[in-house]
């Protein structure tokens, strides 16, 4: 599971997605897909950086809050977690995922109901090498 994070002006928003994937070694990209109608697509949009944080298996609970309908802030979703904002993309990032990624859209791509972000990786924040992924899978965590 990823939690994606993106700054707009004032207010920090975050989603978790869980379509999100690598597409190139040289230079490294991803690819997220985000709910075309939703307000963090529109932010996407317009802001070409944010952070992706791949969770770590003890973050069932912070995927959760991410993922909720109607969910605040991203600021008021971290407020109890080890956080910081990234150097790149001044998204939040969580501090105890496997791994953070900051990354700028190179490409948008509409896909039915949703938007794709192709984007390069512009920094990888920290990467946790002992930790295990948080990982869903037909609807229930592995």
């Amino acid at each position: 599971m990823v939690v994606l994070t993106v700054r707009d002006g004032r207010d920090d928003l975050g989603t978790t997605v869980t379509s999100f994937m690598s597409v190139s070694l040289e230079p490294p990209m991803v690819l997220a897909g985000v709910a075309s109608s939703s307000y963090l697509a529109e932010v996407l949009d317009r802001q070409d950086r944010w952070a992706a944080t791949v969770l770590s298996g003890d973050q069932r609970a912070l995927a959760g809050r991410f993922a909720a309908e109607g969910r605040p802030s991203a600021r008021l979703l971290l407020a109890s977690e080890p956080h910081h904002r990234g150097g790149l993309s001044d998204a939040l990032i969580p501090d105890e995922g496997l791994a953070a990624l900051e990354c700028e859209t190179r490409q948008r791509i509409q896909a039915g109901d949703h938007h794709l972000y192709v984007a390069e990786v512009r920094a990888a924040d920290y990467i946790a090498r002992r930790r295990t992924p948080l990982i869903r899978v037909g609807r229930r965590y592995l």
